[in-house]
């Protein structure tokens, strides 16, 4: 089987999404190959997959044969098709932190370097270089290659446990454990096992073949152009080296020593080092080499830790400080700063360790309108990994669930039990605030296991969304009595998507009527939820004040609303300047549909973008809009917006 599919993962196949594809393709028992132009690859091998170097929007071609093709071609499809296919949430973590600008003016004690997480940090300098690799060459005898094979498969072992042992010693973040969990598979990559073992077989001993073998794979992603490829260079470097330790016996040191509110300064670091290190003693990262997209910067923003990389040859003069001041956001670094210097930066960090914990302050807060309307500020989520960073926000409840990726996640289309126990949690996790759940709103662009979908020249006008749904009952009425049946668990609300014309909506209350019926007649507990619709279309603007009369709430979708009133896809980086929530055409739309769904008295939210954006909710508020439902990392922002109203 084969198919043409457009990429949309965010960023393209690195790492993380690249590694999680092939754990996908291996999972199938057929034989997958991935074509980008004129290159090939074996889709289950991460290195190779990632030397391909398949960048967003890239259309390449999958070629399956076996017992499974038709399946292993669906599931991944969906995966290619999904923007946040083997992502956690770096950009969330990175919109968390304060930007603190850069101090003072050049100094001779000053050096620079990429600026790869903002923040500014002072403090002791903690050294920690490594141990340089020692590559003794020794030519095997025919009789000793088996058993220089099998030395090298236990030390792929022994790495792979390092690295799991060491992480879920740490308390991590998921995107910690998603890196990690990609460096472990990586260990075992297909192409540095194949180049690795054949230099055994060819008479090199196991040592000098994983150091050649790592060198050669980690030259040429050094050599790629994309700078989140570049990137894996270090990790595939960072993976010979714990092999060939391995091998001799040997461990690097930890971090574990770093005393409280140090600056680590290093040649080089894995992100084994970062994600397994005591992070709350660690003040900042400098390191020799790295950059803004290596794994040791992702880290850094999750934890809000100041990093500089790529800092070269200053690395020398860094390791004779005593003290260190350095600016995350500017790649400015202070060796043994005056007192003027010191001063200024504990006044920053000061300013922005206050700034925090003003926000921590909102985080139990209710904003409510000088009528007393409370203004309920929500969290999207995708996920149930992701509840508890909600909560933590301040959530007042779920403003959108969307339940395509828990479908997405399946080999094959998941059943009421499976939905109902994800649905339920979710709504006994917010209780007493209610949770919005979006019906399946799948298309072409992001297919699923189980849904033949048509090819479609723009799918993003096509056979998606409740369209798609109304059309399959039979995945449409699974769902349904799933999320009547978790409605018994706390105060669930059920938005349909992709609303165009009034008959989805008198469709979609039909079913549910039939979906209550039937587990009432089969002794199931269930429960009523209020239906409503999310505002994306033209037309669900035009017809606002008549579905308003069908639903007990609207909730404003405003990234598509903006592309289909500007007529401009919002993946189109060339029409980014329409795609402007601003534009007087959109904000007349969603002033036109709240003030029919506030005539109405029925509830108005909104879950796009926009909705976090603290300059617009003045405006919104003004228009009606009582429900706001953001990224996590933007409620306390959001919330501190409305209560200075």
């Amino acid at each position: 089987m084969e198919r043409s599919i457009l990429v949309r993962v965010r960023d393209g196949l690195h790492a993380r999404p690249a590694t999680r594809f092939v754990k996908l393709a291996k999972s199938f028992s057929s034989d997958v190959e991935i074509t980008v132009g004129d290159k090939s690859a074996n889709a289950k091998s991460s290195v190779r997959l990632m030397l391909l170097s398949i960048k967003e929007n890239d259309t390449v071609t999958l070629k399956i044969d076996g017992t499974d093709a038709e399946e292993a071609l669906c599931s991944l499809a969906a995966y290619l098709g999904n923007p946040e296919a083997g992502l956690e949430e770096d950009e969330q973590s990175i919109s968390l932190q304060t930007h603190v600008p850069t101090i003072g003016t050049a100094r001779l004690d000053e050096h620079k370097g990429i600026p790869a997480s903002n923040g500014v940090a002072i403090g002791p300098a903690f050294v920690f270089f490594k141990e340089k690799l020692t590559i003794e060459r020794r030519q095997l005898k025919s009789s000793e290659i088996d058993g220089e094979i099998r030395r090298y498969r236990n030390a792929v072992a022994s790495v792979q446990r390092a690295f799991h042992d060491k992480y879920s010693a740490q308390n991590g973040t998921p995107s910690d454990h998603g890196i990690i969990e990609a460096l472990a598979e990586t260990v075992d990559d297909d192409l540095l096992r194949s180049e690795i073992t054949t230099s055994i077989e060819g008479g090199s001993d196991a040592v000098s073949a994983t150091f050649d073998a790592s060198e050669r794979i980690s030259a040429e992603f050094a050599a790629l152009e994309d700078p989140y490829l570049q990137a894996r260079s270090e990790d595939i470097r960072a993976i010979g080296r714990q092999l060939c330790l391995a091998l001799q016996g040997k461990t690097d040191p930890d971090l574990h020593e770093i005393p409280q509110g140090a600056i680590v300064v290093a040649s080089d670091l894995s992100a084994l080092d970062i994600a397994s290190a005591p992070l709350t003693r660690m003040a900042g990262i400098i390191c020799e080499q790295g950059a803004a997209t290596s794994h040791i910067a992702i880290i850094a923003r999750t934890h809000s830790i100041p990093a500089v990389l790529g800092v070269g040859a200053s690395i020398n003069q860094l390791t004779q400080a005593k003290y260190i001041a350095l600016d995350g956001g500017s790649g400015v670094i202070h060796i043994d700063p005056d007192e003027k210097i010191r001063v200024e930066f504990s006044h920053q960090i000061e300013a922005a360790r206050e700034e925090r914990d003003r926000l921590q302050a909102f985080k139990s807060a209710v904003p409510l309108r000088k009528d007393g309307v409370v203004i309920e500020v929500a969290a999207n989520l995708g996920a149930l990994n992701e509840i508890e960073t909600a909560l933590a926000a301040g959530a007042m409840g779920v403003g959108l669930f969307r339940t395509e990726l828990l479908f997405m996640q399946h080999k094959s289309l998941p059943d009421e039990e499976t939905q109902f126990q994800a649905y339920s949690k979710l709504a006994q996790s917010f209780a007493p605030h209610s949770v919005i759940i979006r019906t399946l709103d799948i298309g072409g662009d992001k297919p699923v296991n189980g849904i033949a979908f048509p090819h479609e020249e723009n799918p993003f006008l096509g056979w998606r969304g409740i369209r798609m749904c109304l059309d399959r009952p039979d995945i449409f009425r699974v769902q349904l009595r799933a999320l009547l049946r978790a409605a018994v668990s706390g105060t669930i609300k059920v938005m349909i998507p992709m609303v165009s014309d009034l008959s989805e909506i008198l469709e979609t209350k039909v079913l549910i009527a039939q979906c209550a019926d039937e587990l009432h007649a089969e002794g199931i507990p269930h429960a009523e939820f209020a239906l409503g619709i999310m505002i994306e279309t033209p037309a669900a603007v035009m017809m606002a004040n008549e579905f308003a009369k069908h639903v007990t709430f609207f909730s404003i979708g405003t990234n598509d609303l903006t592309q289909y009133i500007m007529a401009a896809d919002r993946l189109n980086t060339s029409l980014a300047r329409l795609c402007d929530v601003t534009k007087p055409a959109v904000m007349r739309a969603i002033e036109v549909c709240t003030k029919a769904g506030v005539e109405a008295g029925i509830m108005v939210g909104m879950c796009g973008e926009a909705a976090a954006r603290t300059d617009l909710i003045s405006t919104f508020v003004d228009m009606g809009i009582t429900e706001f439902s953001m990224v996590p990392s933007a409620i306390l922002s959001a919330k501190k917006t409305l209560l200075g109203l």
